[in-house]
């Protein structure tokens, strides 16, 4: 009695599976995994064995679910051939991989009706990290490691649309270095940008875990305070202004500042309340823009406050 032939494109699937450095899978309608190829071990650290019969959330972080499931609905459209999704998947070590699942559904020749997925995932956790380095340096200004300015607009337009939509409220503080274009002169660039390090690491020193700071421009930083009101926009500049009179930075040409670096700040708060009028983001920056000049006009080395009112959304 002759042994049955093994099916040829079986046959194929079966080699290539098995000396692919990508992991390629079979997978139910179901999300049960039906056969896992033998770099499984290699990239995750489970065996193959390991895998076949376990459905993908056993692998997949909760929170990338809904991902995969977006990518499921829209592979079974029949106009769609292949589909993509990066998710996170647990190692058997207890880490997590980036990987990238590029999938085909493989339909029955007779009905059309879908059969399985065939699965190729390939661990790109490598160019993710790589991805999120390059992300993180395009949003931080490189001499005091705060937020830069792209990073600054960014971040207070989802504040802004957020202190909008749930009627609450938003300051924000704008800081000075006074007399800093004297103080470059005087000791030179390279001390001036030492002095900058020193203002912007005592700034983020004094705020708080959930304020946001960035180099606005120049010698001028801007903190982003959600929800806080006037009092408590004021007790946050009070506490930077105080740090940076307390670095005791030798400044000569500040003789109103007792010889040492100051700082002047404005603090302006916006109320989202009905009848409100200020609409855009940018009255907010204008508003502690003034107060600030209205702190160096008053004096320097202090804080002065402004209020605005816009109308909240929906």
């Amino acid at each position: 009695m002759k042994e049955p032939v093994p099916d040829e494109n079986e046959t194929s699937f079966r080699f290539l599976a098995e000396h692919s450095v990508d992991i390629i899978c079979r997978v139910g309608l179901d999300l049960v995994m039906h056969y896992a190829s033998p770099s499984t071990f290699r990239v995750l650290g489970w065996t193959p064995e390991e895998m076949t019969g376990k459905v993908a959330k056993d692998f997949i972080l909760a929170e990338d679910m809904p991902v995969l499931a977006a990518a499921i609905v829209r592979i079974l459209n029949p106009d769609v051939q292949t589909e993509s999704a990066t998710v996170r998947m647990r190692k058997k070590d207890g880490s997590t991989a980036w990987m990238e699942m590029n999938a085909r559904l493989v339909r029955d020749s007779s009905t059309g009706e879908p059969r399985e997925f065939v699965t190729v995932m390939r661990d790109i956790t490598e160019r993710k990290i790589s991805e999120e380095r390059l992300s993180a340096l395009s949003l931080t200004d490189s001499l005091t490691g705060l937020l830069n300015r792209r990073a600054f607009d960014e971040a207070l337009d989802r504040a802004w649309k957020r202190t909008l939509r749930e009627g609450s409220q938003i300051s924000l503080l704008l800081l000075d270095i006074d007399h800093f274009k004297t103080f470059n002169d005087q000791y030179g660039h390279q001390v001036g940008d030492d002095c900058l390090r020193a203002v912007a690491a005592s700034v983020n020193g004094a705020v708080r875990a959930t304020d946001i700071v960035a180099r606005y421009g120049g010698e001028e930083i801007a903190v982003i305070l959600l929800s806080t009101d006037t009092a408590g926009a004021v007790a946050v500049a009070e506490k930077m202004r105080s740090a940076i009179e307390g670095l005791r930075l030798t400044h000569e040409g500040r003789s109103e500042g007792g010889g040492h670096v100051t700082a002047s700040i404005g603090a302006a708060t916006a109320l989202a309340r009905q009848g409100g009028t200020i609409s855009l983001p940018e009255s907010l920056l204008l508003a502690a823009d003034t107060a600030m000049y209205k702190a160096k006009n008053g004096g320097r080395n202090r804080v002065a406050t402004a209020i605005v009112v816009a109308p909240r959304t929906a």
